[in-house]
């Protein structure tokens, strides 16, 4: 009598659906890459470190204290990371909602990315928490209530990572060659997108809602009640400079899975994109410049903090704002790119002076990562693109659906 495990479930080439699951999970392409070898000690050394930091406590590793207790793995894991992880949002509500079609040749990968980017900061999260077994409080409100912002932001979160598996969960049916299931998944798809949409909406701005609370603590030059609108209009534009970086390194890698019509489409996408960066990131600027007005920091400018958000708003709001306009206006692909570096910069230098530099920026002693703090979040960022990278080697992320899954629509 035949094993049903390997009898009554065959892919289309007949094979048994462990044998096909064997088979992706062997490496693809060359093993002795510049990427791996950088990448493969420090993940590695990443996970001795967080052994560590489960076995002995968060203290071992980092240097946060009662005082400072959050530190790089929220400032730049979690704070940051969402806000690049907004181009999904950004590019479903483009796509599904105003039917602006073409940006649908990245509207897969631009997902699977944001995917990602919640999942694997999520599970960053859990390193920054004193006692991780108690992660589920804030999702049933234990200890504060359900009228916590933390308690909106978690449920947000992890509902939103579920919309977004939802969203892309047609590639993976294609690549099963489960049409049934790709069938149901694609019918659901648009309710995921404006689910997810309206979440995504509220957790970007719930995130800045959080540092409401530490107003003694964080800079009167970062702190303002307009907070959570800064982080969710800044999120539009970070997720889509994620988005023009991004895409151009994978039209690199993985040129030969795109196809000569989306190669031809690239600079019309990119040409669109600095057209919206630039427009979000002038209603930035403009909101940040009536927040500094209404607070009246003028004295503050002539400090060295004032010098160092100067140093932000001019070289990482209004440089790349200036440039993601001059680039639309001569079509200029080049510097398309180069203010969307910068303003990926931008945003990580504005998450981190809010969660990191400028909190308790007036205390003897200021919170400095440790290496091994920076370390892990390095690990955590090789890990995601490693899984990213083997996604797009199988499923059909950047190359086209097969022809059973086009007839569908």
């Amino acid at each position: 009598m035949t094993s049903p495990s390997y009898s009554i479930v065959k892919d289309n080439d007949g094979r048994s659906i462990w044998s096909f699951f064997r088979s992706e999970l062997r490496p693809k392409g060359k093993w002795l890459t510049p990427f791996n070898i950088v990448s493969i000690p420090i993940m590695l050394l990443g996970l001795g470190i967080i052994i560590i930091r489960f076995a002995n406590g968060i203290g071992s590793v980092t240097n946060l204290t009662q005082e400072t207790p959050w530190g790089l793995w929220i400032g730049f894991d979690v704070v940051t990371g969402v806000a690049f992880a907004g181009g999904a949002y950004v590019l479903t509500f483009m796509v599904y909602i105003l039917k602006m079609n073409k940006y649908h040749s990245i509207v897969r990968i631009t997902v699977l990315n944001g995917c990602l980017a919640y999942v694997f900061y999520a599970g960053a999260l859990l390193l920054d928490l004193g006692r991780p077994w108690n992660v589920i409080n804030p999702i049933i409100g234990n200890s504060f209530g359900t009228s916590s912002v933390l308690f909106l932001v978690a449920w947000h979160f992890m509902l939103y990572m579920m919309a977004e598996l939802i969203e892309f969960s047609p590639a993976i049916a294609e690549w099963l060659g489960a049409r049934r299931a790709h069938k149901i998944l694609s019918g659901i798809t648009i309710a995921a997108v404006i689910f997810g949409i309206t979440l995504s909406t509220l957790h970007q701005s719930g995130l800045g809602a959080l540092y409401l609370m530490a107003k003694d603590k964080i800079h009167p030059l970062w702190y303002s009640e307009f907070i959570p609108i800064l982080f969710l209009v800044s999120s539009i534009f970070a997720g889509l400079s994620m988005v023009i970086f991004e895409g151009t390194i994978s039209r690199k890698v993985f040129s030969h899975q795109i196809s000569k019509k989306n190669h031809h489409a690239e600079k019309g996408i990119l040409h669109g994109l600095s057209k919206i960066c630039a427009g979000a990131m002038f209603a930035y600027f403009f909101l940040q410049l009536l927040v500094f007005i209404h607070g009246k920091h003028w004295d503050l400018l002539n400090t060295p903090m004032g010098y160092w958000y100067l140093f932000e708003m001019i070289g990482f709001v209004l440089l790349p704002m200036m440039l993601f306009y001059y680039s639309y206006r001569t079509n200029n692909i080049t510097l398309i790119r180069v203010a969307a570096i910068l303003t990926m910069l931008g945003i990580i230098l504005n998450r981190l002076n809010v969660s990191v530099i400028g909190f308790n920026w007036d205390t003897p002693v200021h919170y400095i990562p440790s290496w091994m703090e920076i370390v892990v979040t390095l690990a955590v960022i090789f890990t995601e693109i490693w899984v990213f990278r083997w996604v797009i080697n199988r499923m059909p992320v950047l190359r086209e659906s097969p022809s059973w899954a086009r007839n569908e629509n």
